[in-house]
Order: structure tokens, then C-alpha cells, then sequence
């Protein structure tokens, strides 16, 4: 007698329509006619010669995780099965069933979407929003690169606005926006929406703790007898204390040297005012000279 015979003698005389089946404890109904259609483990356990094991309630018990014998079953009627909804672990997750229950066909499915879903291109950077103090120490301390955070946050206003501060608080936004497409390799950006009682601030961190160079884009000034929340916009510092940061972190990567427009000097490099002239500018040319002298100070601090 074939195989197949077998399993259709089986599935013929048998009581039963349908299984009850435990699969980790999840608890699932089919028929003996889908656990039969397809040569594999289940064809297998479920044949004349096979040897499942059922509780007094009779269920049938199979020792494996439930979570993706949905898919499995919907494989084993239909033949195919559509993986679009679901993510990379998840297919990896039902890939491992598939080869434990030993079907080719799922098999093949799987390791496709898996070849799909690696060809999707990753984003240029990713910028995490701090939700919490919790979160932003997770991120610092467990973050391999240097840390450049913007607090952004409106609400934490008393005053009425400067003429000039809703553009500055702009213009910051936008160049955190800049030098996160274009140092984010060598440095973790974060935007932080929630945090303590400043306006605009960029904050810097390095091996897990916060360094010196935190600049506070916001005061209150008075007029016309009143307070006024003013904002600036300190392009040139910012991009400063941003480049000693990664070249500090990277001094001899020649690639961050160019990305940032600043050669790195060595202790005995005199600055003169004629090479801070010439030297090619980082923004404009008017912080060039700056940017020598305080990477100079800190590499022999």
C-alpha cells in the first residue's frame, strides 16, 4: 500500500472530521484531510503509522510554538501564503516552523521574502524621539557613537516671543536636520520633545555621559517694561562644538576630516591668522580658525 493510500484510508475511516489540535497551547481545529494533504511531518504523524499523543479531552498535542501554525495550516489548504504583512523576524520565525514540520514549499516562500525585504533600502539615518528621561538614558549609555541631541519644546514657554524667535527656532530645527544627514555615520542624532524646562538646547554626549559645550539657545529679555522669550540661532558654534566632537571621537578617519571641511592638527601645529584665512571653511570661512584652536586645546587637555 502507497503512502497516499494509507493516508486516505486513514482520513476515510476515520470517526473524527475534525482535529483538535494543542500547539504549544494554543488551541486549533482542522480537518485530517488539510494535515494530510502534503508530504511532510504532519502527514506523517497523522498516517496509520504515526504516533501522536492526546490528552483525555482529545486533543491532539504537538510540543512546538502556536504562534505561527495559523500560517502553517493556511499553507497546507491553499499552497502558498501571502508574507507582505509581516516583518523580518516574523517571517524568520516561520521560516524555522517550516523546516521543522518540513515543508519545501513554505520553506521557499519564506527565504524569498526574506531576500525582498533585505534588497528594501535602509533609511540615510534614523532619528529617535526622546518620550522619556528613562529612554534618553538608554539611548546615550547604549549608543556606540557620540550623542547630538536638540530639546525642542514650545510648551515649556512663559513669554511672549522676540520678532526674530520663531524663525530661529526654525532655523535651528533645520540645521539639526543638515547635520544629521550629513554626520550621522559617526554620531547619534535624537530630537527630544519632552524634556526639562529649556526652550531650544543642543546637548552633546560621549562614552555615556554629557560634556562640556551644551549651548542654551534662549533668554528672556525685557520690553516695553515686559519679559520676552528671545531665541537664537548660533550656527557657527553649533557646527563647531558638532566637528570637535567627531573628530575628537575619530581624529585620524580621514572621511570625517573631509566630511566636517577641517583637517585635524597635530600637537605641535602652530595656527597662524594667515592659514586660519586660507584655511577651506566648515560653513562660511569665519569659524575656521576657531574650530583649530579648540581641537587643539582639547587633544592636549
Amino acid at each position: 500500500m502507497t503512502e497516499d493510500q494509507k493516508v486516505s484510508k486513514n482520513s476515510k475511516d476515520s470517526p473524527v472530521k475534525y482535529v483538535k489540535l494543542n500547539v504549544g497551547g494554543s488551541p486549533f481545529y482542522t480537518t485530517m484531510s488539510t494535515l494530510t494533504k502534503h508530504a511532510c511531518l504532519l502527514r506523517d504523524m497523522f498516517s496509520e503509522e504515526g504516533n501522536v499523543f492526546t490528552d483525555p479531552q482529545g486533543w491532539v498535542m504537538i510540543d512546538r510554538c502556536g504562534k505561527h501554525f495559523g500560517t502553517v495550516l493556511a499553507f497546507l489548504q491553499d499552497g502558498c501564503v501571502s508574507l507582505l504583512d509581516k516583518s523580518l523576524q516574523e517571517v524568520s520565525e516561520l521560516l524555522a516552523e517550516a523546516r521543522y514540520y518540513h515543508l519545501p514549499g513554505l520553506v521557499e516562500q519564506c527565504e524569498l521574502a526574506l531576500q525582498r525585504q533585505a534588497l528594501v533600502e535602509e533609511p540615510i539615518c534614523r532619528i529617535p524621539l526622546i518620550t522619556s528621561t528613562r529612554e534618553e538614558q538608554q539611548l546615550v549609555t547604549q549608543s556606540t557613537k557620540p550623542v547630538i541631541k536638540l530639546l525642542i519644546n514650545r510648551h515649556n514657554n512663559k513669554y511672549s516671543y522676540t520678532s526674530m524667535s520663531d524663525g530661529n527656532l526654525l532655523k535651528n530645527l533645520e540645521f539639526f536636520d543638515e547635520l544629521s544627514l550629513k554626520f550621522s555615520k559617526w554620531a547619534l542624532f535624537v530630537k527630544d520633545v519632552l524634556g526639562s524646562g529649556e526652550i531650544c538646547q543642543w546637548s552633546f554626549y560621549e562614552h555615556g555621559g554629557k560634556i562640556a559645550g551644551q549651548l542654551c539657545c534662549t533668554s528672556v529679555v525685557y520690553a516695553n517694561g515686559k519679559k520676552h522669550t528671545k531665541v537664537t540661532f548660533d550656527q557657527s558654534r553649533i557646527y563647531t562644538e558638532v566637528c570637535v566632537l567627531l573628530l575628537r571621537e575619530n581624529p585620524t578617519d580621514q572621511e570625517v576630516c573631509q566630511a566636517t571641511g577641517f583637517k585635524a592638527p597635530t600637537v605641535s601645529t602652530i595656527v597662524t591668522s594667515e592659514e586660519e584665512d586660507e584655511h577651506p571653511s566648515n560653513r562660511d570661512g569665519r569659524e575656521s580658525g576657531h574650530l583649530r584652536r579648540m581641537y587643539s586645546t582639547r587633544q592636549t587637555s
